[in-house]
């Protein structure tokens, strides 16, 4: 019994370690802030409970039938790069351009909010693919499949916790930047966008390369 708790723990902590390093949820507070700039505390709370819940079924489902899923539409994981990485480095880099010089192009966060905005922020960038990347994707269906029943609970409940301490991270944002400044937080949204957009980069170069077996 000792052993196979062991086996157990092991395997969570292996999975925590590995899909909180690729989800990263600290360096999606500057694009979460970014994108409820003028939003209000209870509409904030919304966006993060959808972009999590969202962005745990995404992996819920994929861990389950995600080679099914591929098959049945034709889907590859190179394709889902090079669409994540586009989106990922579109993000970035409105991030880096900052707000001043998008007047005459009006962000999210600089709109009235509406349903529709709303959940469009909740989907993308925040839950797909911030939080339920091709990385992210990739890693719970490698986890997934490798073991039983057991195991894939195992995952479902780590990928929870970690969407669970996003959600606290997402409604703290504001005390962070109270205790940071928003000088120094507008550094780190700037800096965070351009280590976005190379990632981007990174994700499209590496989709394009399986895409076309460079």
């Amino acid at each position: 019994m000792r052993e196979i708790f062991d086996n157990y723990f092991a395997f969570a902590t292996t999975v925590f370690m590995g899909l909180f390093a690729i989800v990263n949820p600290i360096s999606s507070i500057p694009v979460f802030l970014e994108l409820t700039s003028n939003m209000d505390k209870p509409q904030r709370r919304n966006i993060a409970t959808k972009s999590v819940l969202i962005a745990f079924c995404i992996i819920a489902v994929f861990s389950v039938a995600g080679k099914l899923i591929f098959h049945v539409f034709g889907i590859t994981l190179a394709a889902l790069r090079v669409t994540g990485g586009i989106l990922v480095f579109v993000i970035g880099y409105e991030m880096v351009r900052g707000k001043d010089e998008e007047k005459s192009n009006p962000k999210l966060g600089d709109q009235p909010v509406k349903a529709d905005h709303g959940i469009s922020a909740a989907i993308t960038p925040l839950a797909m693919p911030l939080l339920a990347g091709p990385g992210t994707i990739t890693t719970a269906m490698s986890y997934s499949a490798a073991k039983d029943v057991y195991h894939l609970a195992i995952v479902m409940g780590v990928y929870g916790l970690i969407c669970y301490i996003t959600f606290l991270l997402f409604l703290a944002g504001d005390k962070i930047v109270n205790v940071i400044g928003t000088n120094v937080m507008m550094v780190i949204t700037k800096m965070m966008g351009l280590i976005l957009a190379v990632i981007g980069v990174q994700m499209l170069a590496l989709g394009v390369m399986e895409l076309f077996k460079l």
